[in-house]
């Protein structure tokens, strides 16, 4: 079995879900729990995963509190002076 995401036009719904009930044998839907909170859970997800190997194999630096800070201070004082 595989699993897709399908994006159904508001006005479709019902004729879809019955279209499923009718071939019920082999279709199933369940609610993805991650995409009613966030839309975009599995995107954000592989590009969190994707900083996280990059920072572990040196491809990117990552901050520490006090250089974050700093790096903040200083956004914020060349958006002042533009």
């Amino acid at each position: 079995m595989q699993t897709i995401a399908v994006q159904i036009k508001d006005n479709y719904v019902q004729n879809f879900i019955s279209y499923v009930n009718k071939n019920s044998e082999n279709i199933s839907i369940t609610k993805d729990k991650n995409l009613e909170y966030d839309p975009y859970f599995y995107e954000r997800k592989k590009k969190l995963h994707q900083i996280r190997n990059d920072v572990k194999n040196g491809k990117m630096r990552l901050l520490t509190q006090e250089e974050s800070d700093d790096e903040i201070e200083l956004f914020f004082k060349e958006l002042e002076n533009n």
